[in-house]
């Protein structure tokens, strides 16, 4: 349905989940499959700024999600794919920096969270592209 879109802007956030054990078995394929996502955005015919946020920190290793792995092995992999295709990263770990901006599992973010993660989403949506893209979008 985001393709169908074809969104001017797209900002992806994923990994969390990426860190339980069972899927982190898969690290390997983490770069991969951001990059596979970022060549199919930018093969629409909107060409989308492209914006790659982090996860939020993990304050428990609920459900088997560890904020190790987001630090150490996640946000790297992000902010390396971010550099190879030029694109921005907006950096929700360094968001949400209080418990009390996340529910009682240690994982997500409450509604003060939430709101907090929304303020940084449209402060960088509302500024101008820091990097500039590549030609021909690669």
């Amino acid at each position: 349905m985001a393709l169908d879109f074809n969104p001017n802007i797209v900002v992806v956030k994923f990994g969390t989940n990426d860190t339980k054990p069972h899927n982190w078995a898969h690290a390997a394929d983490f770069e991969h499959d951001l990059q596979l996502m970022i060549d199919t955005l930018q093969a629409l015919p909107t060409h989308p700024r492209i914006i790659l946020a982090t996860p939020v920190k993990a304050f428990k290793e609920t459900f088997g999600i560890s904020d190790s792995t987001i630090v150490n092995g996640v946000i790297p992999a992000i902010r390396k794919v971010a550099k190879k295709n030029r694109l921005e990263v907006l950096d929700l770990h360094a968001v949400i920096t209080d418990e009390k901006h996340i529910t009682a599992d240690g994982i997500h973010p409450n509604q003060n969270g939430a709101a907090d993660m929304a303020k940084a989403v449209a402060d960088i949506i509302t500024t101008e592209q820091k990097e500039p893209k590549k030609k021909n979008n690669k």
